[in-house]
């Protein structure tokens, strides 16, 4: 302990806060905080005081406290201008005193921990007790793919949506053991980790979880400075946005999802129980929020599809799978109005020439369609067909049908025949047809009131697979062509395979 007026440590700083000696322990401490000497003050609190100090040009003096390993330090600082006149400034530390940090309780490190995490995170979920989703939020771009993929999933399983390292079978897991696991992400390049926080609830068990995912690697960059493929497709990607996806959906998009979350932990009562009318504001105000991200997506979709130079990749993809993916995703939501997907099988093959993402939206829009407008109990047929070059993905419902007149309307902008309150918002076909048309193909449809719909995505076929390459390929003779006899029919329309009802032109289409 040193006396009024004589000094345990002194040093000097340049005109750029730089400390360019210093006498012991302020020395030491310096190089335990990761700086250098002579190099830029590495201790927090005596930075500050001494740029103050040369930014006012006067002498300061106040207590200094820093922390030094498992040590918390405090000390008497003085701080002014150089008495040499160059740039810079003295430092003098008296009353110089170290004491043990205090010991960190369990529940106060988990409380930090857990901080970090939600900082950290780069893509959040709620889930309920069953790990089932509720509600998802991401501002990352290379999660952009796996969050469209569970917002239309919403019910099922998040471990549906990612690869998880050493779980091979697929059986589910106990979220004590999925807490901290890595993953991989389908488009993305990074490594992931996931954070399971559990919703507390009366007894043993959580009444429900918020999903965390931390990126466990940066970004990929090239090491010569340039962008990466998937940077460069992203910045090809946002160039052909306008106002809505570039600007106004990346600032309304979190805030939503978040009132989502919100309102799902309301209605699930996560939070502990509400009165059942709480409950279903919550689930309205839910619904409305995801109209909202909905009506987002769709415009950004329409901006980029109406953009000039828009274009998709020549993917070699098998619409089979495609339609087996759609089917999978939007299956949670068919089971609520009891309608069965009948779907290709597992070994039914139909390969196209087209962009997969696109396709996958393009399915999704119809499937999703005609889930929200069939009855309860009914059933949705998904076939294919290959055809003189061509391949074509069916999507057949059972429900009220279109007029020859409301056929070619439904394909415009915003068009929805008149009606409100089924939370679309008029753009899904016509995107659909844009994206299909960009791709060599077509979108059309073939109804007849009270007679259900069948929308045909009619896309270039792969010329380098055969017939002959199906056929040995698959346990059926041929999957194309059986696929289409079990198409429902529509009275005074064309069966796929019967000619000789086929009408002069095909309803539907420009």
């Amino acid at each position: 302990m040193s006396s009024s007026g004589s000094y345990l440590a002194r040093a000097l700083s340049d005109a750029e806060d730089r400390l360019i000696s210093a006498d012991e322990p302020l020395a030491g401490l310096q190089l335990r905080c990761g700086g250098e000497l002579p190099g830029t003050i590495a201790v927090p609190a005596l930075l500050e005081i001494v740029r103050k100090a040369r930014r006012y040009g006067m002498k300061l003096a106040r207590t200094l406290q820093a922390q030094d390993g498992t040590q918390q330090i405090s000390a008497w600082a003085e701080v002014g201008p150089r008495s040499d006149g160059e740039p810079g400034c003295e430092i003098a530390v008296s009353s110089w005193r170290t004491e043990n940090l205090p010991t960190e309780e369990p529940e106060q490190a988990d409380r930090l921990h857990r901080q970090i995490d939600c900082e950290l995170a780069e893509l959040s979920a709620r889930l309920d007790r069953e790990q089932l989703l509720l509600a998802v939020e991401t501002d990352a771009p290379d999660l952009a793919e796996l969050a469209t993929a569970m917002r239309a999933g919403i019910g099922k399983p998040w471990t549906d949506f990612v690869s998880i390292e050493g779980d091979s079978h697929h059986q589910p897991m106990h979220w004590r053991l999925l807490d901290g696991a890595s993953l991989s992400v389908p488009g993305s390049q990074r490594g992931w980790r996931a954070r399971l926080l559990p919703q507390e609830a009366p007894g043993d068990d959580p009444a429900g979880f918020e999903l965390l995912l931390t990126a466990e690697t940066p970004l990929p960059q090239a090491e010569t400075g340039k962008e990466t493929p998937d940077a460069e497709a992203g910045k090809e990607k946002n160039a052909g946005k306008g106002l809505v996806g570039r600007d106004i959906a990346p600032v309304l998009r979190q805030p939503i999802a978040r009132i989502i979350a919100n309102a799902e932990t309301i209605r699930t009562r996560l939070a502990g129980p509400v009165a059942e009318d709480y409950a279903s504001y919550a689930s309205d105000i839910s619904t409305a929020g995801q109209h909202l991200l909905a009506l987002l997506d769709d415009l950004s979709d329409l901006e980029v599809v109406e953009s000039e130079g828009f274009s998709t990749a020549n993917d070699r993809i098998d619409l089979a799978e495609v339609a087996r993916q759609a089917a999978g995703i939007l299956g949670v939501r068919a089971q609520e109005k009891t309608i069965a997907i009948d779907a290709p099988k597992s070994g039914e093959s139909l390969p196209a020439v087209a962009e997969f993402r696109r396709a996958l939206q393009i399915l999704l829009n119809l499937l999703g369609n005609a889930i929200r407008y069939s009855p309860e109990n009914s059933q949705i047929w998904i076939r294919l067909e290959d055809e003189d070059g061509r391949a074509r993905v069916i999507v057949a419902d059972q429900g009220p049908g279109l007029s020859s007149e409301d056929q070619p309307r439904i394909f415009d902008k915003f068009e929805r025949l008149g009606r409100s309150g089924d939370g679309g918002s008029g753009l899904g076909l016509y995107i659909s047809r844009r994206l299909a048309r960009a791709m060599g193909g077509e979108l059309s449809v073939q109804s007849a009131p009270g007679q259900g719909a069948r929308f045909i995505l009619d896309l270039p076929a792969d010329p380098g697979f055969s017939s002959q390459d199906a056929l040995e390929e698959t346990p059926y003779d041929n999957p194309m062509r059986v696929a289409s006899f079990r198409l429902p029919r529509i009275p005074g329309l064309r069966a796929p395979n019967d000619a000789a009802e086929q009408p002069d032109d095909e309803a539907g289409e420009d």
